[in-house]
């Protein structure tokens, strides 16, 4: 049995592993991946081995490329992404003799947090790309105080931090090469956001919806000036009415078989009823 891998974790359906089959043998594989997603895999997607069919794990951390490498190099048997596999990607797990299989199993709203004692409320997407490619550096002139602002992102090997820089900074311009300003603090994990973004008033960070808490602000992002400037919810990315939301995947090498196939058809059943409750949006309604 390969050791199961759990970085921090991107599908939290995971949590509750034990309702799905308490008990039972081993995986026969791994899971490795993001934690832009849901939950935290230390406490919830490995936990104890013997719980959700046998998948039980050691912890561990990392982004979506953390856990598609794994999966690559044949360290784990499915791999969770907060983005889709890029084309290198998949080249370089065919030429290792692995076919990797998309499944979709979430959707995710990523919010802008700041501290609950910053007076903003509300961000125009263009703000916001200003402000993380160092445009705007102090607070007053999106309607704050005379402050500077602190950036926090997550690190380059996260889906969140890909996402974020594709359709925020970039705004969905493929020919733009605006990059992350050097003056942004990158965090290994989204909690490491939301911990910085708790105790200091003058930052700004990006985190899963399922991720804030109520000593964070959340600030509502509009397309343009004139608004609507919508907050994030389960109900505004499945109207489309927010517009920063994306998908959740896990990647499996290979058709699914055995007791990993047995995991997926949770995951996409019974699991669902997690999602919700984490924050997320359901695929299945």
């Amino acid at each position: 049995m390969r050791r199961i891998l759990v970085a921090v974790g991107l599908v939290v359906l995971l949590v509750a592993g034990q309702s799905y089959a308490a008990g039972g043998g081993g995986a026969g594989g791994g899971m490795g991946g993001s934690s832009g997603g849901m939950g935290d895999g230390s406490g919830g997607m490995g936990g104890s081995s013997g719980s959700a069919g046998g998948m039980g794990g050691t912890g561990g951390m990392g982004g979506s490329g953390t856990g598609i490498a794994a999966m690559i190099n044949g360290t784990v048997d499915i791999a969770n992404a907060s983005r889709e596999m890029k084309a290198e990607e998949k080249t370089a797990a065919r030429a290792n003799g692995i076919d990797p299989v998309e499944f979709t199993v979430a959707r995710d709203a990523i919010a802008v947090v700041v501290n609950p004692r910053n007076p903003v409320a509300h961000l125009t997407l263009q703000h916001i790309s200003d402000i993380y490619t160092g445009k705007i550096t102090n607070w007053k002139k999106v309607g704050g105080e005379d402050r500077p602002i602190v950036l926090l992102s997550r690190e380059s090997n996260s889906g969140t931090y890909v996402y974020f820089l594709e359709h925020v900074l970039r705004m969905n311009q493929k020919k733009s090469d605006l990059l992350f300003s050097p003056e942004t603090l990158l965090m290994p994990s989204s909690e490491g956001i939301s911990s910085e973004v708790r105790q200091n008033p003058n930052a700004i960070g990006y985190d899963g919806l399922g991720y804030v808490t109520a000593d964070m602000k959340t600030v509502a992002v509009g397309k343009g000036a004139d608004g609507p400037f919508v907050l994030p919810a389960i109900a505004t990315v499945n109207d489309g009415t927010y517009p920063i939301s994306r998908s959740l995947y896990m990647y499996t090498a290979g058709q699914p078989a055995g007791k990993t196939a047995e995991w997926m058809n949770w995951i996409h059943s019974d699991g669902q009823a997690l999602v919700a409750k984490l924050g997320f949006v359901p695929i299945i309604k």
